[in-house]
């Protein structure tokens, strides 16, 4: 309906849509039409009808403060129990404790200005010549050199904390990845460079040394180009790139890569086939030895993933939880609304076994490299890397997404820069290995390793579970329930045509990172300086499935009947056009 309301002194007419002008809301539209014989009094207009117009309104000059970014080590309560736990140095907490707020204070704006200006590439200067120049922002170098001076690769190298370098190492990277711009993509595969070389003892050490220096000036990254049109993740056999030797020893490249990473990196390694001058063909390195001598890049690009999954997800948590405390709807804050503080306790609850995991995988990565694992911690590496990187990549993606919908509109508008996080968590269930790629991985894992690498799983996991807090009887049962159902799947498979177990290897490595996230809840929870959220934390996780495989062998999901239905759900009305 439309209502007139007149001021004869003027003829004054104001419509308003919708409801009388008396009874309007804030989403109610007023224009003013007014004679032009007459002069229109602003003031006496703001007077007379301002408060009839908006008696209701309660907006007035509001606007909506936003999520504040507070230092994420001092608000990481389980970063600062696990440290206290197991790394109780002043100067470990200290340095993180700094740097938290160098995030907070310069490098999360330097983040978003990569964000703002991604590179670009200039093929030609102004005269015409080819230049094939990558443009980066100045922040991009800027977050360069502060790599360098806060170690962010060095600190796994320099092992100034012995076995518990990478641990501290990584922990500095969980804190800046969400404020990196994506800069922790080269990071990741500088380390993986390094790592390489050092494995294969040193044959470039000048490079090494420049890829772990602090020194910004000397401060080299590294690129990975492997990927070609029809390698994907199999390298082995998709690798056409052949390098020709030179009379002065050097190499001439002949080939694709159609991706790859950190192309604006100092150096980069590269996967090719040699070749002599008649174009004979023989395997990179020694003897069949070319793509085993990557696989060192494989397992710390897939923990930088890891890292950076855990952080997407603590980053959201903490400013969903900071905005929860200033943003009001229905008349209360989101923080006393009890929906959303389940909403945000789930959130929280995968966030946490996410971190538990991947702290575990940095941790058994440096007794490795530090020549104090067991047989029993090596194998669980080899297990847990492509576990945890294929199922915190997953929640990354669910965590984020879920986290923005806290924000309302706002979680979804550019200029906030809420969206980003999520954008940048999608990539890491694809790079580095897919879900279903690393999940026959496991499988390789097992069936190269006689299937030792399970039988250091389940002992591993016994062994928690049998120091663990009386307290979390319950809890234990239930993991251990979980464990015994697992063991008696895989009895019953290893007899079963290899198509039915390759059905069942995502839901078998789901069950692996859920059973042991399990119990390194329990296990945290069960220390003498556990907080009554740790205990929960473990309570809370264990109530879901843990053992998927199993539930979905009851439902005959990887029956080749189950197959072939599936083929035929998928491709229906998928026609042949010939």
């Amino acid at each position: 309906m439309i209502s007139q309301a007149c001021l004869r002194g003027n003829r004054l007419v104001l419509h308003v849509l919708g409801r009388q002008a008396a009874r309007s809301s804030s989403c109610d539209v007023p224009f003013v039409q007014t004679d032009s014989r007459h002069e229109l009094d602003a003031h006496t207009l703001a007077q007379t009808h301002t408060a009839s117009l908006f008696s209701q309104s309660s907006i007035g000059a509001f606007f909506q403060e936003k999520p504040v970014l507070r230092n994420p080590f001092t608000q990481d309560a389980l970063l600062r129990g696990y440290l206290r736990r197991h790394v109780p140095l002043q100067e470990v907490e200290s340095d993180l404790s700094r740097f938290g707020q160098r995030v907070v204070d310069e490098i999360d704006e330097l983040g978003r200005q990569c964000e703002q200006n991604p590179p670009h590439l200039q093929q030609y200067e102004a005269w015409g010549r080819r230049v094939d120049r990558i443009i980066t922002c100045p922040a991009w170098t800027r977050l360069k050199h502060i790599s360098a001076q806060e170690g962010m690769v060095a600190a796994g190298y320099e092992r100034r904390f012995k076995e518990w370098s990478r641990v501290y190492q990584m922990s500095k990277l969980y804190l800046y990845a969400p404020s990196a711009g994506l800069y922790t993509c080269p990071l990741a595969m500088t380390d993986g460079a390094a790592k390489v070389i050092e494995s294969l003892g040193m044959p470039v050490k000048e490079m090494f040394e420049r890829l772990t220096t602090r020194d910004e000036q000397r401060f080299w990254t590294s690129g990975q180009w492997m990927t070609e049109r029809k390698g994907g993740s199999d390298v082995a056999n998709g690798t056409e790139t052949v390098a020709w030797r030179q009379e002065d020893g050097w190499y001439r490249l002949r080939g694709f890569k159609w991706f790859t990473s950190a192309t604006d990196a100092d150096v980069t390694l590269i996967l090719a086939r040699t070749a002599d001058n008649n174009g004979n063909v023989t395997p990179l390195s020694e003897e069949g030895r070319g793509v085993a001598s990557i696989a060192n890049m494989l397992t710390l690009t897939r923990i930088h993933n890891t890292v950076s999954a855990v952080a997407a997800m603590r980053r959201i948590t903490q400013l969903s939880r900071e905005y929860s405390t200033k943003r009001s709807v229905f008349g209360m804050l989101l923080k006393d609304h009890s929906l959303h503080v389940q909403t945000l306790t789930r959130l929280e609850v995968e966030t946490r076994a996410a971190f538990l995991l991947m702290m575990e995988v940095c941790r058994l990565l440096g007794r490795e490299e530090t020549g104090v694992a067991t047989e029993r911690e090596t194998r669980l590496l080899r297990l847990l890397t492509p576990v945890a990187k294929l199922y915190t990549g997953k929640q990354a993606v669910a965590v984020v997404s879920e986290g923005l919908e806290s924000f309302g509109g706002q979680g979804y508008i550019e200029d906030t820069g809420l969206p980003a996080i999520l954008r940048d968590a999608q990539v890491l269930s694809i790079w580095e290995g897919t879900t279903n790629v690393l999940s026959l991985d496991v499988l390789r894992s097992i069936s190269k390793s006689s299937g030792l690498v399970l039988e250091a799983f389940f002992s591993d996991v016994k062994d928690r579970l049998h120091v663990a807090s009386p307290a979390l009887g319950p809890v234990v049962s239930r993991v251990g329930a979980s464990l015994s159902s697992l063991a008696q799947f895989i009895q019953t498979a290893a007899s079963r045509p290899p198509a039915s177990l390759e059905l069942a290897a995502r839901d078998l490595a789901y069950s692996l990172a859920r059973i042991y996230m399990g119990v390194l809840l329990v296990d945290h929870a069960s220390w003498e300086g556990a907080s009554h959220s740790d205990i929960y934390a473990a309570v809370r996780w264990c109530e879901q499935d843990l053992c998927p495989v199993v539930s979905g062998e009851a439902k005959g999901c990887y029956s080749s009947d189950t197959q072939a239905k599936d083929t035929a759900l998928v491709y229906e009305g998928l026609e042949d056009e010939d």
